[in-house]
């Protein structure tokens, strides 16, 4: 009351020349509102036990527009003049209309003069602006007040009612179904509402008329027919007429008030209960995965085939590409949630919000930490093993080639070896055999290397764990056992050669004489042994052998040529992309951090911008996607180092992810310091100033130490712009408390100690009634009904650590 604004009344308060203007075009008015005026003031007179009965005649002397003011204002006035003289009765009319501009009421063009002499148009034009002051300014309805705050009473009061749509304080009124509803709303049993007709306004206005005169001691203000009978009722006289249904239903107004109150704690903890079933079921989702995925980066099993492992890549490429982007914003959306979480409770005079065990910030932090453990390195192995396993298939193919060519040259060699063919032979036919075999001793001699080899490559290949090592081995082992037996076997042939040769060397001694005249027969003999010879001497097969492979290998050396030539072609093409996209993305990082400190305009534009700023790192992605395909080529090819760039793939990775947090992470911050704002009534002026303070925050200061004591609690040695605006703006901001809630259902209640249900379902909205309902204990006190439910302690919960 005391701080009113005379600006309100300018919307109601007709200069002087409207006043004329209005009765002159319709005295239908000028009779409206005398008598809605003279009703309502006798209204409050009568608590006096006077009245008046002529408006303009009945305050001429000042004295009972004194006692008015007395009687609804509840304060004294000065003492009045009790001379008949003119002088006494304009000190009496100015004393009035000086208390009246003491309550911050411009008075229009008013002078006492004016009253005592009567001027009606005056007369009026005061007692209006009384009950403008006195009946209307002080009504408020969500946020608005004086004739809007009235006007919203009424269409809220009637909303239910299809045929009444009030939309202003003149025809609206005049069908008489607004009154009714009005007095319906309230008090039902008064009217039967079904039975009213819209074509009937003389009835309905009579019914509302009467019925607020008997019942509710609202005295008859306007006759219907006045208002049937003008086109447009005087909006003055009625809204005099409904403020005074508004204050006789104040009752159950403060009851609606108790429970919007209520309604508005209590969809501030739904709201805030919703918030920590969110982030306690994220957070189990996102440990549980971080549970189930660390195993499968922690598996060092190899695999056996480079297919195998090939496939491992791949699943990992998927989990970096698809699995995990995903989870980055999952965390970093409840890092946000509980943040926005933590400054609505804060705000909202609630205490702080606790996770679960295991579910704290810190918690999720340091899975991520381990699971990022377990992914680093990962990938890298993954390659080692491709490379191991590279290695190996190309040891195995070789393995395979020389044990081959070994094993097709050894063919028949034993059974040959093992042949008796010199118990039957001639001395010459022996020198032959002795000649061949020295030949295969000397080609024996050359296959020793490839022996050697093959043992070898099964060594390398069992130092590296290749998984066919027993199957290598075995082979291996029979190649050397077969080689070692083909050496025994050849020594034991060439020593039978020998004693052959020197048996028959004896014999053919004997024969001599008998071999010089049979020297035809020696001719032929030897030229025999010559033919035989030749067969054994040239090697064939293999020769073919050569020449078929020296093209092979020039077509092998061809491909690999082509294939270096496009693996040349992917690093260059991923080299030139990376090499942009990775200074893009460290730009934009620098661009958010001095965004963040360089905030101008009002919040709302800081957080357009940053939203659009969003939005355009988002059409980036395409990019990310198109590198991330080079690179799986690059994978696919067996491609191991790239000198065209210094960016990996995980660099470019985790700095768009970081990207993406970051701006998110900033959006949020705006979010909450509008509800600070907003909580706190803090000016855009003001918050431009702490923006100031707080990028130039000296730390140098000797407070430095208490000061971040209070805006950095968990000493992070980080000092968010939220809590130094909460440290420059400690006053409280207007929040409800357990002790206002507690009023609130007191009132609720009637007074009583305890709510029952009934009471709560009659006066809450269904699901907050139930809501309370089900957290309500029973209440015990020794003036308890059954079905008593304790409201007491529930609003201390509400407020409380206690868990509701």
């Amino acid at each position: 009351m005391d701080h009113y604004d005379p600006q309100q009344t300018n919307d109601y308060m007709q200069p002087e020349e409207d006043w004329d203007r209005d009765l002159l075009l319709d005295p239908a008015w000028e009779k409206q509102q005398r008598k809605t005026f003279t009703a309502w003031c006798n209204s409050h007179l009568r608590k006096a036990g006077t009245q008046i009965e002529n408006i303009e005649e009945d305050f001429r002397d000042g004295l009972k527009l004194m006692l008015l003011l007395e009687v609804i204002s509840g304060e004294r006035l000065a003492k009045p003049e009790r001379g008949k003289m003119r002088v006494h009765k304009i000190s009496n009319v100015n004393k009035a209309l000086d208390f009246i501009a003491s309550k911050g009421v411009k008075l229009v063009s008013i002078g006492a003069e004016e009253i005592v002499d009567g001027n009606v148009k005056m007369t009026l034009g005061m007692i209006w602006t009384i009950i403008l002051r006195f009946a209307i300014q002080d009504i408020s309805v969500e946020e608005t007040s004086a004739k809007e705050g009235l006007l919203l009473w009424c269409q809220r009061k009637t909303a239910p009612y299809k045929n009444v749509n009030i939309q202003n304080f003149h025809i609206s009124w005049k069908d008489g179904l607004g009154f009714c509803a009005l007095i319906h709303r309230h008090r039902p049993e008064l009217i039967d509402y079904g039975k009213l007709r819209k074509d009937d306004p003389l009835t309905n206005l009579n019914t509302a008329f009467d019925v607020a005169e008997k019942y509710l001691d609202i005295p008859k203000m306007l006759d219907a027919e006045d208002i049937v009978g003008t086109a447009r009722p005087d909006e003055k006289a009625i809204m005099t007429y409904v403020s005074s249904f508004y204050h006789a239903f104040s009752g159950a107004q403060k009851a609606e008030t108790a429970a919007n109150r209520i309604c508005k704690v209590l969809a501030v903890n739904q709201e805030n209960e919703q918030l920590m079933e969110d982030y306690e079921k994220l957070a189990s989702d996102l440990l549980e995965w971080i549970r189930r995925t660390i195993p499968w980066l922690e598996n060092r099993a190899p695999e056996n085939t480079m297919q195998a492992m090939q496939q491992k890549l791949e699943d990992f490429r998927d989990y970096r590409r698809l699995h995990k982007p995903p989870k980055v914003q999952e965390k970093c959306q409840l890092e946000i949630n509980f943040n926005t979480l933590q400054t609505k409770l804060r705000l909202s005079n609630r205490p702080a919000f606790m996770p679960s065990e295991g579910k704290m910030v810190s918690d999720i932090n340091n899975a991520w930490g381990g699971l990022e453990q377990a992914e680093k390195g990962y990938e890298e192995w993954l390659l080692n093993e491709i490379r191991r396993l590279e290695r190996l298939d190309h040891l195995a193919e070789k393995f395979r080639q020389k044990a081959s060519i070994h094993e097709s040259w050894t063919d028949g060699k034993e059974a040959m070896l093992q042949q008796k063919d010199y118990e039957t032979a001639t001395l010459s036919e022996i020198k032959a055999l002795l000649k061949k075999h020295e030949a295969f001793e000397s080609d024996l001699a050359a296959h020793q290397d490839r022996v050697e080899q093959i043992a070898a490559i099964a060594q390398e290949l069992n130092e590296l764990d290749y998984y066919d090592s027993p199957s290598v081995n075995a082979r291996c082992q029979k190649i050397c056992d077969q080689w070692d037996n083909l050496g025994a076997l050849t020594q034991k042939r060439r020593e039978a050669l020998e004693r052959t040769e020197k048996l028959l060397e004896t014999i053919d001694q004997l024969y001599l004489e008998y071999a010089k005249r049979a020297a035809p027969f020696n001719n032929w003999m030897e030229g025999a042994m010559e033919d035989l010879q030749d067969t054994f001497i040239v090697h064939t097969i293999e020769e073919i052998q050569v020449r078929q492979l020296v093209p092979r290998r020039d077509q092998a050396l061809m491909e690999e040529h082509a294939r270096q030539q496009q693996n040349e072609r992917l690093r260059k093409q991923f080299g030139a992309q990376a090499n942009v996209i990775g200074p893009w993305i460290q730009t934009k990082m620098e661009e958010i951090g001095r965004i963040s400190i360089e905030m101008h305009g009002t919040l709302e534009d800081q957080l357009n911008h940053l939203r659009q700023y969003e939005k355009s790192i988002v059409n980036y992605k395409p990019k990310i996607d198109q590198l991330e395909g080079d690179h799986q080529q690059i994978q696919e090819a067996l491609i191991f180092d790239n000198k065209h760039t210094n960016y990996t793939m995980e660099h470019i990775r985790v700095g768009w992810e970081q990207l993406l947090t970051t701006i998110a992470r900033t959006i949020n911050e705006v979010e909450n310091q509008i509800l600070t704002r907003d909580a706190k009534g803090i000016s855009q002026e003001q918050m431009n100033e702490f923006r100031a303070s707080f990028n130039h925050f000296d730390r140098g200061e000797a407070e430095f130490a208490r000061i971040m004591s209070i805006v950095d609690p968990n000493r992070l040695g980080v000092v968010t712009f939220q809590a130094f605006i909460d440290f420059m703006s400690r006053e409280t901001a207007d929040t409800d408390t357990a002790d206002q809630v507690m009023a609130s259902f007191k009132i609720l209640a009637g007074d009583k100690n305890y709510i029952t249900v009934d009471e709560l379902r009659r006066e809450l909205p269904p699901d907050q009634a139930e809501y309370c309902i089900a957290r309500m204990a029973p209440y015990h006190g020794r003036d308890a009904v059954p079905g008593a439910l304790d409201y007491m302690s529930f609003s201390t919960a509400l407020y409380g650590e206690s868990d509701l």
